[in-house]
């Protein structure tokens, strides 16, 4: 999922990052709309409210949610700037420490949560903040590798595109066409797993509280889990293949198995 970047990339690669970040996604924001009354996987509403207080005067509040514009904009910068820059070195590595970054985020909202929150204004909007931020560095990394095939905070634009690609289907040739009916298989199961998370992270409100920001946290957590067993598998095959007794190049075995890292060959 994490390994690969831009045009390397199989729908495969793009259906699994889709579905379990967009079932995260989907958790973070039912659950900031229950605990906050507020979205935090998304600013699409933050604008029109920003429109708002500027409007009324409201100087603090315009200020208020201007940071959080911000910080979903500056999680996403952070994202790509992790990718763009440590890309050649190692793509894992690169790709992942945006989400180890996100999980940060989250289980800090929810240990704040359960332990200390007060349920007062500045609170919440220093927590949201966080969220906001945690949700940026998310979307700006799964669009960054996909090459923008794959954005999971919001739906807004996949709700645009499956209308696209539904009417385009009501011509044969377009339904005979792999790469758009895989590109619609993608933003269905995005939409399909977004709600889903919404719906399980609602339900587990109700018992576990805050600690549905751990629960998050552990999805996340496999996103990173499964392409750290692949490099490890990879390295335990190039190992056992240098100790066959077929003549190989073990500079070559290695090379290959750096490649599959993620790892820059020179």
């Amino acid at each position: 999922m994490l390994r690969k970047f831009s045009n390397s990339r199989t729908l495969d690669d793009n259906l699994k990052l889709g579905t379990l970040t967009a079932f995260s996604a989907g958790m973070v924001n039912i659950a900031s709309l229950m605990i906050f009354f507020s979205f935090s996987s998304n600013v699409t509403g933050h604008y029109a409210i920003l429109a708002e207080e500027i409007l009324k005067g409201n100087w603090y509040q315009a200020g208020v949610v201007f940071s959080w514009i911000f910080l979903f904009f500056f999680g996403s910068f952070v994202s790509n700037m992790m990718v763009i820059y440590l890309n050649g070195r190692n793509a894992y590595f690169a790709h992942a420490l945006p989400i180890i970054l996100e999980i940060m985020c989250l289980v800090s909202v929810g240990i704040y949560g359960q332990f200390f929150y007060r349920e007062t204004l500045t609170e919440t909007e220093a927590l949201l903040c966080l969220m906001l931020f945690a949700m940026g560095l998310q979307n700006g990394l799964t669009a960054s590798i996909s090459n923008f095939a794959v954005k999971t905070t919001h739906l807004t634009g996949i709700t645009t595109d499956l209308g696209i690609l539904f009417s385009m289907f009501t011509m044969k040739k377009f339904r005979e066409n792999e790469m758009l009916v895989g590109k619609a298989k993608l933003l269905l199961s995005i939409v399909l797993a977004y709600v889903l998370g919404a719906v399980f992270s609602g339900l587990s409100y109700f018992e576990i509280k805050f600690k549905v920001f751990y629960v998050v946290s552990f999805f996340l957590v496999l996103v990173i889990a499964y392409d750290f067993s692949k490099i490890r598998l990879l390295r335990y095959l190039a190992v056992n293949r240098t100790k066959e007794p077929v003549s190989r190049d073990p500079k070559s075995e290695t090379r290959k198995v750096r490649q599959e890292e993620g790892i820059s060959v020179v």
